[in-house]
This record gives C-alpha cells, structure tokens and sequence, in this order.
C-alpha cells in the first residue's frame, strides 16, 4: 500500500496522506516529479512507458511518479529516476525547474545534465517499455505527432528554457 501526502492549494503538506487510487478531493493535492535527462549536445531523454499501465500506457512520456508520504520533491525525484531508469543522482546535483500546479496535483520538474548511455540504463519494466534521445526539434515532432504526451504550451517553455537557456525561443 503506497501513501501519498495530502497537500494544501499552497503545496504545503497538510499533515494527512491518502493511499494511492484514492480519489482526492477538491482543494487536496498531491506532490508529482517530473525528471528530465540532457546531455551535452542537448538532447532530452526520453521513454515509453509499459503498454499496461493504467496512465498513458505504451505513450511517450517523462521520468517520473507520485512522492511517497515523508518525502520531499527532491527525494522522489532521485527515487524515481533510479527506479525507471537505474540513474543514481547526488543529492544536489539536479536542477528544480518549476512547480506547476495541475488539476489535483502539484508537478515538479527537475533537469540532470547527464550523458547517458542507453545501453548502460536499468529500465524498470513494470514501467518502461523503451528509452531514446530526442533532439528539441524531435520532441516537437512527437508532440504534434501525438506520440508524445503533450504536458502543455507552459510545461515545455519551463522545460526548454531551463534546458536551453543560452539559446533563443522557448517554445516547442
């Protein structure tokens, strides 16, 4: 059974959890991570989640899950990011995006600047069916193609401009 903390509107922690499947109810959120891999040349990492996942199954997607009750964003972020993909970051060594507030969640993105081979990941395969790089130019491709899950005009202006912010234009 996996408890998530309960948060305010504020994303403060409110002192109650709730069991994961649980619906969450007006004015309750929860905490969301959001993990993106850049390498030097600036591709993204990417993956495709399992084909048998409840949300968004065999979809092209970012790193990332649901914070556990106890534990702060950068936390889940390290978790997660270890457990799909077998990336062990330093505590430290990622960059806070943003933390964008959503329907009865509050995403958090976070950004490693890594060079990865893929062939050196651990994919979890409960949840992750494949893994690629994708250049901006890409990203923008499968996100119009639709095989991308589209996370909003103001998720990927967060996400690029951190990403590429010695280059000009955020937008996809």
């Amino acid at each position: 059974m996996e408890l998530w903390d309960i948060l305010n509107r504020q994303g403060e922690k409110t002192g109650k959890t709730i069991v994961r499947g649980e619906r969450l109810r007006f004015g309750q959120y929860h905490l969301v991570v959001h993990i993106w891999v850049a390498d030097d040349s600036g591709r993204l990492l990417i993956q495709r989640r399992a084909p048998d996942l409840a949300v968004l199954p065999g979809k092209w997607a970012a790193t990332g899950g649901s914070a556990v009750s106890g534990e702060d964003s950068e936390t889940a972020a390290r978790r997660e990011l270890f457990e799909e993909l077998g990336i062990d970051a330093a505590a430290g060594e990622m960059e806070h995006i943003k933390r964008l507030l959503r329907s009865n969640s509050f995403a958090d993105l976070w950004l490693l600047r890594r060079n990865v081979a893929l062939e050196e990941l651990a994919l979890q395969e409960e949840e992750v069916a494949e893994v690629k790089w994708v250049t901006r130019a890409g990203m923008a491709d499968m996100v119009n193609a639709r095989s991308f899950h589209n996370y909003g005009k103001w998720y990927f202006d967060a996400l690029f401009e951190s990403v590429y912010r010695d280059q000009r234009g955020a937008g996809l």
